[in-house]
């Protein structure tokens, strides 16, 4: 399994996100980067960076970070969109959330991010998705 580097700062690659594939208003429950897959945690109600180390609701992906926000902040998350993320990516690969980097992306499944998350459109884009059904 390879863990897919960002290359730069990850970015909405588009400027319309229909309001049913974002959420907003939320605060994060610690220090989030852009581009970063979260996950709405049930105990506080925050935002945290998913993790496909174990099979839990850290390894739900509610949405994407927009942008990076320390602990405690507003942030916004989407889903259903493409956006910027690597480089050299291969068109019409799958992306499974990664079991070592919290937030990341890797090549293949993890024991908690047993389902594609996101897919390579082309060399530097991807489309990113929630799992939990919404």
């Amino acid at each position: 399994m390879a863990e897919i580097a960002k290359s730069g700062v990850p970015s909405l690659s588009g400027t319309d996100v229909p309001p049913t594939h974002k959420l907003s208003g939320m605060k994060t429950g610690e220090a989030i980067a852009a581009g970063d897959a979260c996950y709405i945690k049930k105990a506080d109600g925050k935002i945290y960076r998913s993790t496909g180390a174990a099979v839990a609701d850290a390894a739900y992906v509610d949405g994407w970070a927009s942008q990076a926000v320390d602990a405690n902040e507003s942030i916004t998350l989407l889903h259903g969109v493409r956006i910027r993320y690597g480089a050299n990516l291969v068109p019409g690969t799958n992306y499974f959330l990664s079991g070592t980097v919290a937030g990341g992306i890797a090549d293949a499944a993890s024991t908690g991010g047993t389902v594609p998350i996101a897919r390579s459109v082309d060399a530097t884009r991807i489309e990113v998705w929630r799992t939990n059904g919404g």
